[in-house]
């Protein structure tokens, strides 16, 4: 059962507080919801949230054997479910519009933008490489989830560690994690995904991160994901809303900005959480 649709007077009322530059959170158009990071005890296990909006990533390790095609690559796959507690707009079983879009986009994002070094996880050419699993799990939606969902993604491949390995000959050895310490994932750069509403009237501004009601009301978002160092990965609009070229630029500037600003906290927490490891081990 998919949940009604905003009223008149809550559609009227949100698109006049835009008009003025005033979000129903009190945030700016440009301003992004704080994102919390919460690690699990299991290294590779992170929840993200975004105000109300949570999403938990996992990941997983285990050695196969590569396809033939590609035998001195690892391999990498993304498994995500949005279960009906997220939200009502969600059946078990069956994959919504919303659901498809940020799975392709994810792989896009995290897996073919080649942010981790695949062949960094060969062990033997041929014979063993390490099998990442990148599992998400939505558990509430109060809009853009797709954002929630990279930012958990990454973080949780940065905060993954995989056993360290020995090989010798054609003999494979696995090093317990007392024996070794595990070995952090070979990452070319940190992909952040930033969503951006439009609206039917020219004379609301887009909004960054827009809210369960600001997505549901907008005529299109563009979605841009990119690093800090300015090198774009994907660039996704959906949504009729025509856009010229310069508002395109000046919204890609805008994420360039937040891709700094959001580095920034992803590499600070991570070391907080490192820090507090290495306390706990002594």
């Amino acid at each position: 059962m998919r949940p009604p649709s905003p009223s008149i007077p809550e559609k009227e009322f949100l698109f006049n507080s835009l008009k003025e530059s005033l979000r129903l959170d009190g945030r700016s158009p440009l301003e992004l919801r704080t994102p919390v990071l919460t690690f699990g005890a299991e290294l590779g296990w992170v929840e993200c949230a975004l105000g109300k909006t949570r999403v938990i990533a996992h990941v997983e390790g285990k050695m196969v054997k590569p396809p033939p095609e590609r035998p001195f690559e690892g391999m990498i796959t993304i498994h995500s479910e949005i279960s009906p507690m997220a939200s009502s707009d969600y059946e078990p079983g069956r994959p919504s519009d919303e659901e498809v879009t940020i799975t392709r986009m994810l792989d896009k994002v995290l897996k073919r933008s080649d942010a981790v070094d695949k062949e960094s996880l060969c062990i033997l050419a041929g014979q063993r490489v390490w099998h990442l699993r990148l599992t998400l799990h939505f558990l509430a939606d109060a809009g853009n989830m797709l954002d929630c969902a990279c930012l958990a993604g990454i973080v949780a491949l940065k905060h993954f560690r995989r056993p360290d390995v020995e090989v010798i000959g054609d003999e494979v050895t696995v090093h317990e994690p007392t024996e070794r310490a595990p070995v952090p994932l070979a990452i070319h750069h940190t992909p952040f995904c930033f969503t951006f509403a439009f609206f039917p009237d020219s004379a609301i501004p887009p909004v960054l991160d827009p809210t369960q009601l600001e997505q549901r009301l907008s005529a299109g978002l563009l979605s841009v994901a990119l690093n800090a160092q300015r090198e774009l990965c994907v660039l996704q609009k959906l949504g009729g809303v025509p856009l010229a070229m310069d508002e395109v630029l000046k919204i890609v500037d805008v994420a360039v900005q937040k891709a700094k600003e959001l580095h920034n906290l992803v590499e600070s927490r991570l070391r907080e959480d490192w820090a507090g490891r290495k306390v706990e081990v002594r």
